[in-house]
């Protein structure tokens, strides 16, 4: 008989299994409010009025590269809901609210697993504060939008997000793919970081249709999890190996790939990434740019993005925060407020005269 050595031969390069809570515990503690409740409801009817061309008026999903600092972030949405208010009657305004950063290497991970900034890895205490934040926002009556990264998340902060992205470097993972098939809200799915659609297209394809795979529930269970399939899936539009996709060749490519695959040909299109070069300031002429599509007549150009902050540009994490600047983004640069606003006042008055033509 071989005598064994007792070497364990499981979670070999695990350090700890840290308790989190469940999401029925932090719902309770932070529970959903009647007035975040309808935000929610009623953004996500309108995305669907506007992707289903029932609505002329396209969205726009505007904010910071990253929610780090909840004071200045909420700051920033008491802002952008008077100026959605005022621009209601051309677009539909959604705050990005985004917690989770995917990162190639190494970097900051995004508000719910680090948010400290100091690499504690609070993410329990993350989760709760991210919860508290989509609270805020929503109660203000400004739905929320975010990027859909960890497939545990939506359970906890699912009932306050009106529109979900799949970042590009996650389009072509099968559980992205599964979990959006679950989502209750809209999914824009970005193409590849190399400018390619059809990941993008076939992850819309998959998403519509159900899935069954390894979830939790509200009580922290594990569980299998059996989908309808999702049928609000749009492809974004972010360009790619440094190269735009903003532009009417690229749109109409991606329109025509998208009917062949016999998909609503909605297009989002984000301003920001290789569409910019990655130079925020070059943002707005993005946007103009779309817009002048949807005034020449585009019908299926549905959304666009914008990365914007209180202040414009990038800083790195401090060890002292009392030195970091209020308002400005610690992932990528982002136009200042002032800016924001002209590019939206702009695009409104540019949009209500041929807003009437996009539902012929």
């Amino acid at each position: 008989m071989t005598q064994s050595t007792q070497q364990p031969i499981s979670n070999l390069h695990i350090a700890a299994f840290d308790p989190m809570p469940t999401p029925e515990a932090i719902q309770a503690q932070l529970p959903l409010s009647a007035k975040a409740e309808a935000t929610v409801s009623q953004g996500r009817a309108q995305l669907i009025d506007i992707l289903e061309h029932k609505d002329p008026r396209p969205f726009v999903v505007v904010g910071p590269c990253s929610i780090h600092d909840p004071i200045a972030g909420l700051d920033y949405a008491r802002r952008l809901k008077a100026l959605a208010d005022e621009v209601a009657d051309a677009m539909m305004i959604v705050m990005r609210v985004y917690f989770e950063k995917p990162r190639t290497t190494v970097g900051w991970k995004g508000y719910i697993n680090d948010p400290d900034m100091d690499d504690s890895f609070k993410v329990d205490a993350g989760m709760a504060k991210a919860r508290e934040f989509l609270l805020a926002i929503n109660e203000l009556g400004l739905p929320a939008g975010t990027e859909a990264l960890d497939p545990i998340s939506p359970q906890y902060l699912g009932d306050l997000i009106a529109w979900n992205a799949i970042g590009a470097r996650t389009t072509e993972s099968q559980t992205h793919r599964e979990m959006s098939s679950g989502l209750s809200t809209p999914v824009g799915f970005k193409n590849g970081t190399n400018g390619d659609l059809t990941i993008a297209i076939n992850a819309i394809l998959s998403a519509s249709r159900p899935h069954s795979f390894l979830g939790i529930n509200s009580d922290g269970r594990v569980a299998i999890v059996r989908t309808k399939g999702n049928p609000y899936g749009h492809i974004v539009l972010r360009g790619g190996d440094g190269r735009p996709n903003y532009d009417t060749v690229s749109v109409t490519l991606a329109e025509n790939a998208m009917s062949k695959a016999k998909l609503l040909p909605n297009v989002i299109v984000d301003c920001s990434h290789a569409n910019s070069s990655k130079n925020p300031e070059l943002q707005p002429l993005v946007m103009a740019d779309v817009i002048g599509q949807i005034v020449a007549g585009n019908k299926n150009i549905t959304g666009l993005m914008i990365e914007s902050n209180l202040v414009a540009g990038n800083q790195p994490i401090l060890a002292d925060r009392s030195q970091m600047t209020y308002g400005c983004s610690v992932t990528d640069g982002c136009v200042n407020w002032e800016t924001t606003e002209q590019m939206i006042r702009e695009a409104a008055d540019r949009l209500r005269p041929v807003l009437a033509k996009r539902l012929g």
